[in-house]
């Protein structure tokens, strides 16, 4: 099947070839990391996590939302999601391969990650974090492309694909929990050591991926005449308020528990992000840009009347993208490293080595989903 990626128009073609340009300048600022060290990027002693982990930390997310269509039209039998269940399935594939090129991006030396697999350590959350990336991303490329390959067939999907997606239910679950938990066991990062990271993360994994899905599925029906129908994207646009809402609710008992606690160490990460601390505001205004952005796109998804609309659905979910998008990057990896066991406050900055690298893994990413889609679009269409 893989020969329909191979055919498109003109503009397809423009697209890939845009995407290619973009990742060879990638690989060549990669290049120039990799013989210069680390040093070439904004990351430092007391900043060691910067724009990729950010990236990284997103997409587990965008990941695991797919199990937001897997679930209800494999368990539950909801027809609706018929024709957008591979689109999520191949997001999450491209997703998580992503996932693991910016985990190589922010190693110093990248060979060493064999080491998680040579000398496993079961104690440790890098191991966990490896092997359940790595079974996702095989779970939904094995699944989905075995189910559409018996659908061009014309044939019944193998029955042991049926064991494969019930597998990858719990395990989207379990991709962005061993993410958080990663963050929350860190002892002395106030800002992550909070029991409802995980299920905050779960809620804005459900909202901004099911948010990217709905996205996906206009950019599909523009540029492909493929409709998933109205029916599922009303459905995912219900998903996606109600998981927006849960997740700007555990983000104020955040603040909550950090300000009437009145414990200064919990509070320094959110007044730095928010307000400034000691004159320092680097942040501030991306996140209110944030905060503001997403309360007013949930606010728009949960009118019916507004959601109905394409032009306010289209401008709701990428609002919501946007505002997570920052939030789970730039304010919790960045705000949690600051202020600094020695309570000082660092500027961090991403350099042009590290937005190219990043510019490069989101082009390899969009290339993967890109050819993904094409055969699925070709193969769901000629039935």
């Amino acid at each position: 099947m893989i020969e329909k990626a191979l055919k498109g128009n003109r503009a397809y073609w423009a697209w890939v070839a845009l995407l290619l340009v973009l990742i060879v300048s990638g690989l060549s600022a990669w290049g120039r990391q990799l013989s210069l060290g680390l040093g070439v990027t904004g990351m430092g002693r007391d900043i060691s996590w910067g724009l990729y982990i950010a990236q990284f930390t997103f997409l587990v997310g965008v990941a695991a939302s797919a199990v937001m269509v897997v679930m209800p039209y494999y368990l539950h039998n909801q027809k609706a999601f018929s024709k957008i269940v591979i689109v999520g399935e191949f997001l999450a594939v491209s997703a998580a391969a992503m996932c693991m090129l910016f985990i190589l991006a922010d190693m110093g030396k990248p060979q060493r990650v064999l080491n998680v697999l040579r000398y496993p350590s079961p104690h440790s959350m890098v191991f966990w974090d490896v092997i359940v990336l790595n079974g996702y991303l095989m779970l939904n490329l094995v699944s989905g492309w075995a189910v559409l390959g018996a659908e061009k067939k014309g044939v019944a999907a193998p029955s042991w694909t049926k064991a494969l997606i019930y597998l990858s239910i719990p395990w989207a679950f379990s991709i962005h929990t061993v993410t958080a938990f990663l963050y929350a066991g860190l002892p002395g990062r106030h800002l992550w050591l909070t029991a409802v990271l995980a299920p905050r993360f779960l809620a804005s994994a459900f909202a901004a991926g099911t948010a990217l899905l709905i996205l996906l599925s206009f950019v599909l029906q523009k540029s492909a005449g493929f409709d998933v129908g109205k029916e599922a994207r009303m459905k995912l646009t219900v998903i996606c308020a109600y998981a927006g809402v849960a997740n700007f609710f555990l983000l104020g008992t955040e603040f909550f528990t950090a300000f009437y606690s009145n414990v200064p160490s919990h509070m320094h990460s959110l007044q730095y992000l928010f307000f400034g601390l000691d004159g320092h505001g680097q942040f501030v205004p991306l996140m209110w840009l944030s905060l503001l952005t997403g309360l007013g796109s949930v606010a728009l998804l949960l009118v019916p009347r507004l959601r109905s609309q394409s032009r306010w659905l289209i401008a709701a979910c990428s609002g919501l993208v946007l505002s997570i998008w920052i939030d789970k990057g730039v304010g919790l990896i960045i705000g949690g490293f600051l202020p600094t066991p020695l309570d000082e406050i660092v500027l961090y900055m991403p350099t042009l080595t590290e937005i190219s690298v990043t510019v490069g893994i989101w082009a390899i990413g969009l290339l993967l989903l890109t050819m993904l889609l094409k055969v699925a679009v070709t193969v769901k269409m000629q039935d």
